[in-house]
Order: C-alpha cells, then structure tokens, then sequence
C-alpha cells in the first residue's frame, strides 16, 4: 500500500506519535461513552484490587485503540507489554509472554484477529482461569501439563470485529466500538497537540485542520506536523485559517478530507463502471490495492461521508460523490437514498 498523508495506518511521519499521547483517562478526548463506563469499570476494579476484565476494542485504525490500552495500564498501576497477533506465530510464543506476566500485567494484542487458531486457543484457558496447558513430549508418551498465569487484563485490539471468532469474543467482559471524532473533539486534539509541539495556531486554523482530518486524530496531528512546515517556510509561523487551507491545498487534500487516491478510487468507480454496483474484487485489481487494504483504511471514511455505498450487488457511488466530482449524474439513476440504481 502506498503510503498516503491522510493514512489512518502508522507511518513514517508517526515516528513521535508516543508524546502526543495522552497518558491519564482524563486527558484523554473524545469517544465519551467509552471514557464514561471504562472510567466506572477502572475504579471499581481498584477498589477490590483485582486486575480489570478483559477488554475488546475496535473500530477503524487511529482512532486511539493503542493509546486508551496504555492509559489502562498507566490508571491500573500496572506494566504494559504489547505484541500484535501476526507476531505469535506459535502457541510456545504465546506461553512464554503468559506465563511471564507480572500479577496484575496489562496485554496489549494488536490485531487480534489475525491470531492463528492453535495461538487463539492457548488465550481461552488463560483468559478464563488463569491457566495455559502445555503438550509435552509426543505419541503414546505425550502429556499435558498445566502453567500457572498471573492474573492480568488482555486487551485486545482489532479493526475487523467480525473476523474474531465467538469464543474469543465472548472471553471479553468489556467490548467497546470506537467512533470517528467530530470536529469539536478534533480541534481539541489539535490545539492539544500543537501546545506540546510548541506549534503557533489559533482557533481558525485548527478548526480548517480538524475539517480535513477525516474523524481521526492520527490524520489530525500528521497534518497539524506537515502545515506547521509550510507555515515556517511559506508564512511566518503562524498557522491561521488561510496558512492551514494553502498548505492542505499543495497536499491535495480538499475541504472535506479526500485526497487523490480517493478522488481516484471514485473516478474510477464512475467512469469505469458506471457508478456501479461492482465488486470489491474488481475495485482492488482496478486500484492495484489489497482488498483488506480497500475495506479497512479507504472505504470505512467515504462511507461516512455519504461517497459510497455497499450493497449486496457491490459498491455503489452516491449523487453526492457526482456532486463532490463535479461529474453529471446519469438521469434517473437514483433511488430515495440517493445511490446508484
């Protein structure tokens, strides 16, 4: 995948992302239905002095799974070791991280879903009772031993919900979907953000940046980097509403977020196929992208926006993308929601 400014996906541009992070739930913005009950679960859990349930998060990526896993470990007191799922490659790699947790540990597994199913059953027993069983040995002479786990908090991490099969999913007491920020939480974000990288911006700026972000404050503050360089060089350091417009312009991302490959992907899908219905398939060999690639990190945003449709036949462009397009509709194509018939 090539890399994109307005990628969700870490990149290089995201080598100080850790600063930017808030460290306490109370620093933390935005998504205030998580923080409301996760900061119920956090001090009930401290009051018995048991280490918290186990947590599943998910939603589309740099959203603030990974930093709300950090300020679970920072509010519990407790030591924080992160993996991600294609990294175990075998149930003896997942042992050797579980049976040497600290009481009270938190587990960070990025992409959970990725697990292999021989690794996936080594969490259940360890999730539920705080055991691992092992094999030793093999054929008639093989047996199980059983491994005692610390008690300790795996929280999951994940942007595919549904590709977590049910007895994983079910081991997690506490499920929370992340949301796209609006721009009042964004504008928060950035002007956060911009205090701790000593960035010169007033209100209208940061309000031109969040407008851009596309929901997600990964976006927010690889742009609020990219702008504060066009403002050193091109203006004089300030970032006002007209500095954050020009420099988001000479990056190709338009006033409601889109940068060049999602003109692209629309373009492609209107002209070359007519507006749709055409399957994903299709889309990806015609963008030269992965479908995984299509379905997580570019479609999630163009349908919030109201760009794109899925349907049962295939993905559909809406009259709002014509619109964005400046393209002319097809007469009579479209139905009472606006997408393509």
């Amino acid at each position: 995948m090539t890399e994109r400014m307005i990628s969700p996906e870490v990149g290089d541009d995201d080598r100080d992302e850790y600063s930017l992070r808030p460290k306490r739930l109370r620093e933390f913005i935005g998504q205030p239905k998580i923080k409301e009950s996760l900061g119920v679960f956090l001090t009930a859990a401290q009051r018995r002095g048991e280490a918290l349930d186990h947590v599943l998060l998910h939603g589309p990526p740099g959203l603030g799974k990974t930093s709300l896993s950090l300020i679970i470990a920072n509010e519990m007191g407790a030591a924080l070791r992160a993996t991600s799922g294609p990294a175990i490659e075998r149930p003896g790699d997942l042992v050797a991280i579980l049976t040497n947790l600290e009481p009270g540990s938190v587990l960070f597994l990025d992409e959970i879903h990725r697990l292999s199913r021989p690794v996936e059953e080594i969490l259940y027993s360890a999730m539920e009772d705080y055991q691992v069983d092992i094999v030793i040995g093999q054929g008639p002479s093989a047996r199980t031993v059983k491994l005692e786990v610390s008690p300790f908090t795996l929280i999951g991490a994940t942007t595919r919900a549904g590709l977590l099969s049910s007895p994983l999913r079910d081991r997690f007491g506490i499920q929370h979907t992340f949301e796209f920020y609006t721009p009042e939480d964004l504008v928060e974000i950035i002007t956060r953000s911009a205090a701790i990288l000593e960035v010169d911006i007033d209100l209208e700026g940061a309000k031109e940046l969040a407008r851009r972000s596309r929901g997600t404050p990964r976006i927010a503050n690889r742009l609020l980097k990219r702008v504060r360089d066009f403002a050193q060089v091109r203006a004089d350091g300030h970032i006002s509403r007209e500095v954050a417009a020009a420099a988001l312009a000479m990056l190709e991302v338009d006033a409601l977020g889109l940068d060049e490959f999602d003109r692209r992907l629309l373009r492609m899908l209107i002209e070359k196929f007519g507006g749709g219905p055409v399957g994903v398939e299709t889309m990806a060999a015609a963008m030269s992208e992965e479908r995984d690639t299509l379905e997580d990190v570019y479609e999630p945003y163009l349908m919030q926006m109201g760009f794109l449709q899925r349907t049962p036949r295939g993905r559909v462009a809406t009259r709002k993308a014509y619109e964005h397009l400046r393209l002319t509709p097809p007469p009579s194509a479209y139905g009472s929601q606006g997408a393509l018939l």
